[in-house]
């Protein structure tokens, strides 16, 4: 796999003014890579992983897929090569639903031969158990919700998968499981990883590259390990220094 982002810039429009949220952006990922954006709040991370995702368009640019561009696949051909996991698995999931249900209704699109079986493999993959498939969202903690959300997001079997905030609403506990199953899907499936993270020592823990974004602007970018390191950027220093500890 090949996904390309290509000059990428986004423009929001708040009370009568034209506020940039990207400028810009390009960079690659190829197949088995895992790589950060990494930035503080309102830096565009966010807003370019949902440009990535298909969830609204870019202004400018454009994003390829194996050198085809994103406009050129239906929202569901573009939902088979990659897939999202949100930072709040709770909204992300459907309350009023199943857990068989909503995995169910993501494998009737691969036409799977057998729905149930695939569902309870899927939730092994990420620790859990038949057990879960009767239950509801609200029956699980927030660690479990992010685990099915992420075997969910698995359900298609993308070749690329995106985490925005994946941790951020768990307790520490919680988010070294998390990371220790990020860590196990991309050895097991050799899963290529784009994580969105304001946290440095999670890009280093699950990432091998970095792209440092200022303000919708690539600032550096480089192996995750020699950029926090020997950050290059006065805004990547800055990033470094307020790791606590």
């Amino acid at each position: 796999m090949r996904l390309e982002v290509q000059n990428c810039s986004k423009r929001f429009h708040v009370r009568g003014a034209t506020v940039p949220a990207l400028s810009d952006i390009s960079f690659l990922i190829k197949e088995g890579e895992s790589v950060s954006l990494v930035g503080g709040s309102g830096s565009g991370k966010t807003t370019l992983a949902k440009i990535i995702g298909g969830l609204f368009p870019a202004d400018s640019g454009q994003i390829l897929w194996e050198g085809k561009p994103q406009s050129q696949f239906s929202q569901k051909a573009w939902a088979r090569h990659l897939q999202m996991v949100f930072q709040d698995p709770f909204a992300s999931l459907n309350p009023k639903l199943s857990i068989r249900t909503q995995l169910e209704e993501v494998l009737r699109l691969t036409r799977s031969a057998n729905a149930r079986e695939t569902a309870v493999a899927l939730l092994e993959s990420v620790g859990l158990s038949a057990e879960a498939l009767p239950r509801y969202p609200f029956q699980f903690s927030g660690g479990q919700r992010q685990r099915i959300a992420i075997a969910r997001a698995l359900a298609l079997r993308p070749p690329l998968l995106i985490a925005d905030e994946p941790l951020s609403a768990l307790d520490q506990d919680t988010q070294d499981q998390i990371v220790t199953l990020f860590q196990t899907l991309q050895k097991s499936a050799g899963l290529t990883l784009l994580l969105i993270t304001h946290d440095l020592s999670l890009a280093q823990r699950l990432t091998q590259r970095v792209i440092v974004l200022e303000s919708g602007r690539v600032v550096e970018e480089g192996p995750v390990n020699t950029v926090l390191s020997h950050p290059q950027h006065a805004y990547t220093r800055a990033l470094v220094e307020a790791v606590p500890g």
